[in-house]
C-alpha cells in the first residue's frame, strides 16, 4: 500500500513539474519582452531630450559649451518670468487645494451619488481647449457687472481649472485609501469641529495624495502658455516662446531646464512621500 502511495506521489510530483515548465518558460519570455518594451520606452522618451541637450551645447561653433545656458541665466527677463510662474503656481496650488480637498471629502462623506457629476466636471478641461476657456473668461469677466480683466484672478482661475483633473484624481485616490466615515465619526464623537476634522484628521492622512496633485499642478503651471499669453501676464511659457522666435540655442537650453525642473519635482515628491504610505494607513486605522 505504501509502495502504491509512493508511486502515486512521485507521479503527481512529476506531472506538476512538467506543468510548471511551460509556465516558467512563458514567464521568462514575458520578462524579456517587458525589458524590451521598457528599453524602447527609454529610447523613445530620452533620445529627443539627449538630442535637444546636445544641440543646446553647440552655440559656439565647433565646440561644446554651456554658453546657451549662460546667456539664458544672465537674462533678467528669465528670472522675472520664472519668478512670476512660480508665484502663479503657488497661488494656484493654494486655492486649488482649498477648493478640491473639502469638495472631495464632502462627496465621499455625504454625497456619494454626486460623485459621477463631480468627476465629469473635473474632466471638462480635457475636453474644452485652453483657448476656448481663456476667451470664455475674457468675455464673461471683461465687462460689467464684474470686471476682472486687469487682475491676475482670471489667470489663477484658469490655472485652477486646468489643474482640476490632476488635483481631484490625486485627492480622490487618497480618500479611497482611508476610512473617511470612521475617521469623521470618531472625530465628531470626540467633539471636533469641521475645521479641526479637515486640518488635523483629513489633511494629515492625505499628505502623499495632495503632494501628488501639488507637483503635477506645479509642472502644468510652469509650462503653460495659452492663459498667460492671451491674458498678457508674464510667465515662463510665453518667455520661452518669445526667446524661440529670436534665438536658436537658448530656447533649447530652457527646454532642458524645464524638463529637469519637472523631474526634480517628481523626485522631490518621491523623497517626501517615502515611507508616508505606511503612516497614512496606520493613521486610517
Amino acid at each position: 500500500m505504501s509502495n502504491i502511495f509512493g508511486k502515486s506521489l512521485t507521479s503527481w510530483a512529476f506531472r506538476r513539474s512538467q506543468e510548471a515548465k511551460p509556465k516558467n518558460g512563458i514567464r521568462g519570455r514575458l520578462n524579456i519582452w517587458a525589458w524590451f518594451i521598457l528599453l524602447i520606452g527609454i529610447v523613445y522618451f530620452f533620445l529627443p531630450l539627449i538630442a535637444t541637450f546636445e544641440f543646446s551645447l553647440r552655440m559656439v561653433k565647433d565646440r561644446y559649451t554651456f554658453e546657451a545656458y549662460r546667456v539664458a541665466f544672465t537674462d533678467p527677463k528669465f528670472f522675472l518670468n520664472f519668478g512670476y510662474s512660480v508665484l502663479w503656481a503657488l497661488l494656484t496650488i493654494f486655492f486649488s487645494t482649498l477648493l478640491v480637498v473639502p469638495t472631495a471629502y464632502w462627496v465621499h462623506w455625504k454625497l456619494p451619488k454626486a460623485r459621477p457629476f463631480v468627476e465629469f466636471v473635473t474632466l471638462m478641461p480635457f475636453v474644452v481647449p485652453a483657448v476656448v476657456l481663456t476667451f470664455g473668461l475674457i468675455r464673461l469677466y471683461g465687462r460689467p457687472p464684474i470686471v476682472l480683466l486687469g487682475s491676475p484672478i482670471l489667470l489663477i482661475a484658469g490655472y485652477i481649472v486646468l489643474s482640476l483633473p490632476y488635483m481631484f484624481r490625486a485627492v480622490d485616490t487618497g480618500l479611497r485609501a482611508i476610512d473617511v466615515r470612521t475617521l469623521t465619526e470618531a472625530a465628531l464623537s470626540l467633539g471636533a469641529g469641521w475645521g479641526t476634522i479637515l486640518t488635523q484628521v483629513i489633511f494629515p492622512n492625505l499628505r502623499v495624495a495632495i503632494l501628488s496633485g501639488v507637483f503635477l499642478t506645479f509642472a502644468i503651471v510652469m509650462g503653460e502658455f495659452t492663459f498667460a499669453s492671451l491674458l498678457a501676464w508674464p510667465a515662463f511659457g510665453p518667455y520661452m516662446e518669445e526667446i524661440g522666435s529670436m534665438r536658436a540655442y537658448t530656447p533649447q537650453a530652457l527646454s532642458v531646464v524645464s524638463f529637469l525642473l519637472t523631474w526634480a519635482s517628481i523626485g522631490l515628491l518621491q523623497w517626501i512621500g517615502r515611507g508616508r504610505g505606511q503612516e497614512q494607513v496606520a493613521g486610517a486605522h
